[in-house]
């Protein structure tokens, strides 16, 4: 799929500029810190200048327009995987170059993911407004991150889709049991409309993607997948698992990235397995808890063997499926 990244839901990477600080808890072990500062010398972190990147990187997506353009297909762009659109501490004018560039490249499609989603409609409406080939995702990683910031997703009107990118997903999360902060309705799976207050509530009709008399929008597409990197957590499959199942019930499209650094094995009470031999160490999680916080019990069936295999070996199967799904 991938062109110049290795991204699985993306054609190619482009970074406007470089640098961004940690804000949650999936930043703890951020692979665009540790590359940013090893290879390419910019620090990270509050106060830390934001490096802009070279004239020639900025000219790559207008020949991916125009190959797109001669080709008749479309290119998904993964914008700033090493910086954060909606940074605090990004000049402005940057992000008016930015959206300037969107503007000028029609047939890409231009993903945006932040993990500062309350900034998004304020900035976007200083850099010129929302261009219309923009797809804007939020990165969710828990539930209290899916109960904070996905209501706040869901009232900005202007991109083409918005999305989540749960990744690294660290605990389950039930997309059904969100509560709008300006109401007190629950969100429903409605069948092929994917999540959003129960119109019935409000006098009827398919008020989604933003009508006037209602101010949320349908989520258009879910991304899930673990951690990488030397200091990964194990994602419990039962939390990919659950998504994958509130997707289909919703008719989301779901893509499921990676496990991640450890990939999930069979375990039983007596330790017996096929193929942990080969794949050391192994780490036990519990649903709902980290990695080794509680003490196993020999019998529980909510505990989970996983084994550091490394991304590349540990794939990205779920239940012998590779899942895909994109935005029509």
């Amino acid at each position: 799929m991938a062109e110049n990244t290795k991204i699985e839901w993306a054609h190619h990477t482009f970074n406007p500029w470089i640098g961004c600080t940690r804000v949650g808890p999936g930043c703890d072990h951020c692979y665009a810190a540790d590359l940013s500062k090893a290879r390419l010398g910019v620090e990270w972190g509050p106060g830390a200048p934001r490096r802009r990147t070279a004239a020639t990187t900025w000219k790559q997506p207008r020949r991916w327009n125009n190959r797109a353009a001669k080709l008749g297909i479309r290119y998904r762009v993964f914008c700033a995987s090493l910086a954060d659109v909606f940074d605090n501490e990004v000049d402005p004018a940057w992000r008016a170059d930015l959206f300037a560039l969107i503007r000028e490249t029609p047939h890409l499609d231009w993903l945006l993911v932040t993990k500062r989603i309350g900034n998004a409609e304020q900035m976007a409406a200083a850099a010129g407004g929302w261009p219309e080939n923009v797809w804007l995702g939020a990165t969710i990683v828990n539930q209290a991150e899916a109960d904070r910031d996905i209501p706040k997703l869901l009232t900005v009107k202007g991109p083409r889709y918005v999305f989540l990118s749960m990744e690294p997903l660290l605990g389950p999360i039930d997309l059904t049991a969100l509560t709008l902060t300006t109401c007190t309705d629950k969100f429903d799976a409605l069948e092929g409309m994917g999540w959003g207050v129960n119109p019935e509530r409000y006098g009827g009709g398919r008020l989604y993607n933003g009508a006037a008399k209602f101010p949320y929008r349908k989520l258009d597409w879910v991304i899930v997948g673990g951690e990488s990197g030397h200091h990964a957590r194990p994602m419990h499959p039962d939390w990919a698992r659950s998504l994958r199942d509130q997707c289909a019930a919703a008719g989301v499209p779901f893509l499921f990235k990676q496990w991640g650094e450890w990939a999930p094995r069979e375990w039983k009470a007596d330790g017996g397995t096929h193929a942990m031999n080969s794949l050391r160490p192994i780490s036990f999680q519990k649903l709902g808890h980290h990695p080794n916080s509680l003490e196993r019990t020999s019998a529980d069936p909510e505990w989970q063997a996983f084994a550091k295999a490394g991304k590349k070996a540990a794939g990205r199967l779920l239940d012998g499926v590779q899942h895909d799904g994109v935005p029509a």
